[in-house]
């Protein structure tokens, strides 16, 4: 096994994950950050982050870190962390071609002592069943004798700043109780909140697929509450409110759940689980509960506006947030784009506004073009989408002077207005 001293890291993906993970080891190590797209590479070379997960002037900081999209760079290593993605197809089936990708990518630089460790969320034992046999085979090495594994979940929540990979807890986990080792050492040598070492990479892969699927299994409940409670005209919001005085009462808000986390990693898991015959209900419900919510709010929407006597075909709707959450550029599985469809296919003309989105990104993922501005009196209808700082600061009075007359619709899926002041809320 190597030691600390002997580390020459490469970081496969240098995303969300992967490239705060790269600036902070290469405060220490020397350290390869690799990734297929040449522009992502071009951009972090020029000190500039799109993600914004990362300031510029940490990027210049780790003298010990270059960018490469050239895998013949990644020759030298000896250590090796896949941080790609892990998404669903369109059956909701788990994806795992980026990190087989990768893991291909390494197996043809792995040599005798090395180590790869896994960062991206899979089910449990992806890593030895799906992984390995790929990196024997591409590299000519025994598993557990010429090369080690590991695998440490990432907890990144994206756009959120206060709690960063240096400030949460590090689960460690690797293939052989020396390579548990190693990992953990590693691991701690900038975390300074502290690792825990799992007993084994399964239990690992386990823990970080069931952080997400039980805030989405308890997201679902609060959502399945919010639209029982919109036939018993009560005010959710209300509700939750005067439920949450109780000491142990758990603190869940109805929404949209898109993402690369919660609204994907439940499947990974349910999918293992049918594997091996048995059928995660909740779980399965849960995600059912939660992929319908963006049809759920458009159909309120409309049947708001038929009450008040609009014309719903041909109408102009505003939604003012695209990104799946407040405060950050990701776009990713946002499920906002589920209300645009379903507007849409009731013929509504929809303008999207989002002063975080990249324009190029929501054009290139989803055909849509983003207006540049907010304008008074244009919109037979706003719904607000997303709690971005920018609309948390608007008032109410600035919110409904987008409608073109007193008689259009505030729907507030976020709960940002008074209650007063809209005339629906989730």
């Amino acid at each position: 096994m190597i030691s600390l001293n002997q580390v020459r890291l490469g970081i496969i993906g240098l995303g969300y994950v992967g490239l705060p993970l790269a600036v902070e080891f290469g405060k220490h190590f020397p350290v390869v950050g690799f990734d297929i797209d040449s522009e992502r590479i071009t951009e972090l070379s020029k000190g500039h982050d799109h993600t914004l997960e990362v300031e510029g002037d940490s990027l210049s900081a780790s003298a010990l870190l270059t960018f490469t999209n050239d895998s013949a760079a990644l020759d030298g290593c000896n250590v090796f962390i896949v941080t790609t993605p892990t998404p669903v197809d369109e059956f909701k089936r788990p994806d795992l071609e980026p990190v087989l990708s990768a893991t291909r990518t390494v197996g043809q630089v792995l040599k005798p002592g090395g180590v790869v460790l896994y960062e991206s969320t899979v089910y449990p034992g992806a890593t030895e069943e799906e992984c390995v046999p790929i990196l024997e085979r591409l590299s000519g090495l025994a598993f557990n004798n010429g090369f080690f594994v590991g695998y440490s979940p990432e907890r990144i929540s994206p756009g959120d700043k206060l709690h960063r990979l240096t400030t949460i807890t590090k689960i460690t986990s690797g293939s052989t109780p020396e390579a548990a080792d190693f990992v953990n050492q590693l691991y701690e040598s900038i975390i300074p909140a502290g690792t825990y070492r799992a007993p084994s990479i399964k239990v690992a892969e386990a823990a970080k697929v069931i952080e997400n699927t039980q805030r989405d299994v308890n997201i679902a409940l609060v959502n399945e509450l919010a639209m029982l409670f919109t036939r018993l005209n009560i005010d959710t919001t209300e509700v939750l409110t005067a439920a949450g005085t109780k000491w142990n009462f758990l603190h869940f808000a109805p929404g949209l759940v898109g993402g690369h986390c919660i609204g994907v990693d439940p499947y990974y898991l349910t999918h293992k689980a049918q594997q091996v015959g048995y059928r995660p209900d909740v779980i399965l419900a849960s995600r059912r509960v939660n992929d319908s919510m963006g049809t759920y709010v458009a159909d309120q929407l409309v049947k708001v506006m038929v009450k008040k006597g609009r014309t719903v075909k041909g109408c102009h709707v505003l939604l003012m947030g695209l990104t799946f959450k407040e405060n950050c550029p990701d776009l990713r599985n946002t499920r906002v784009i589920d209300i645009i469809d379903e507007l849409r296919d009731f013929g509504v003309i929809v303008d999207v506004h989002d002063p975080w989105a990249d324009p190029s990104e929501a054009h290139r993922r989803y055909g849509i073009d983003l207006i540049p501005d907010l304008t008074a009196g244009q919109y037979d209808a706003v719904i607000l989408t997303v709690a971005h700082n920018q609309y948390t600061q608007l008032s109410a009075e600035t919110v409904r002077a987008l409608l073109s007359d007193s008689n259009g619709v505030v729907y507030d899926v976020k709960g940002i207005l008074p209650p007063e002041a809209v005339d629906r809320r989730l």
